[in-house]
């Protein structure tokens, strides 16, 4: 997406018609350049119209992200924040991954309003519209060495779930190891760590998050694997619109320095209950999806202390580590 089909779009966030003309006279291009640059706007999960004598309209609009807003919600808990906002990237993940390399401080945080290569656990694509998802990255140093901040992901989740939960969102619940899910255990968000450093320390470790907010219909075809919204776990009627996109971030973003800050002293012990308690498939039969393509079932019987789930299986009780293995009901 081009620089300026971002600024036409943050033009028409008022929902209201503006021609072509005026749009151009505004930003000092030609006509024709609008027309280009509004094409297509359907690929990105948005509606817009175009009508001949009255110009374009954006239905539903994004909530752009807004530093401004995001640090006033955070108030007095900004440090160690430090965040950028980008309109689009390949992905946040690698991005921040170089940066970490090159002396970013702990704290550092990209936030992209599109990422065009978006990824997940196995290299998936994690694909979303345009502002109706959260997308971003967050770097965090630990004195400690890769080897010692095992069950990390685990404990980001406890961060997404304390967050979703405190605005109301009760519904969304953690699969092991590293997604939100929502009332039928359908994909909310994912994490993916990416680690730098030495196993004895210290230790840089970007945590890339996506989060749904809605799925509009055009992005659905694209993914390959049930999918909810924060949309989703809202009762309807009456319509309760999912909470305003800068506040959301915030709140996230508390809940994380929280936990990273204690993680680093307790590690994910002191979390381990609360995690168990939170699971969509505590207790419940699943199959496991190994790296050798071979399944395994078992029933689920919590997690260790280094975040590796316990199974109770008919040739006993098994400890599993996350790396290739996906867990289905």
């Amino acid at each position: 997406m081009k620089p300026l089909t971002f600024a036409l779009l943050r033009l028409l966030t008022d929902e209201q018609y503006h021609s072509g003309e005026m749009l151009a006279q505004r930003l000092g291009v030609s006509r024709a350049s609008v027309n280009n640059a509004l094409q297509g706007m359907e690929n990105y999960g948005l509606t817009l119209h175009s009508v001949p004598g009255r110009g374009y309209c954006l239905i539903h609009p994004p909530q752009w992200l807004d530093i401004a807003l995001i640090s006033l919600h955070l108030g007095a808990q900004l440090d160690p924040f430090r965040i950028e906002i980008f309109d689009s990237l390949p992905s946040s993940n690698t991005l921040l991954l170089q940066r970490a390399q090159l002396g970013a401080p702990c704290g550092t945080v990209l936030a992209v309003e599109w990422q065009s290569n978006g990824r997940g656990r196995f290299d998936r694509a994690w694909h979303s519209g345009l502002g109706n998802a959260l997308t971003f990255s967050l770097l965090w140093r630990f004195d400690l060495g890769v080897s010692a901040l095992s069950g990390l992901s685990l404990a980001v989740g406890v961060a997404l779930i304390r967050a979703l939960h405190s605005l109301g969102m009760t519904a969304a619940r953690l699969k092991w190891p590293n997604d939100v899910v929502g009332r039928n255990n359908e994909k909310l968000a994912g994490i993916l760590i990416e680690a730098q450093g030495d196993m004895l320390g210290p230790s840089a470790i970007v945590i890339g998050i996506g989060l749904n907010l809605s799925l509009p219909a055009q992005i659905l075809p694209r993914i390959n694997q049930p999918v909810s919204s924060l949309a989703d776990l809202f009762p309807c009627p009456p319509p309760i619109p999912v909470p305003e996109r800068n506040c959301l971030f915030a709140c996230i973003l508390r809940e994380l320095r929280s936990i990273l800050s204690g993680f680093g002293e307790g590690g994910f012990p002191v979390l381990r209950e609360e995690w168990e308690h939170h699971h969509a498939f505590h207790d419940q039969k699943v199959r496991l999806l190994l790296p050798d393509g071979s399944t395994r079932t078992g029933i689920t019987r919590g997690v260790n202390d280094e975040g590796a789930l316990i199974l109770e299986t008919s040739d006993g009780i098994q400890t599993l580590h996350s790396g290739e293995i996906g867990l289905r009901a």
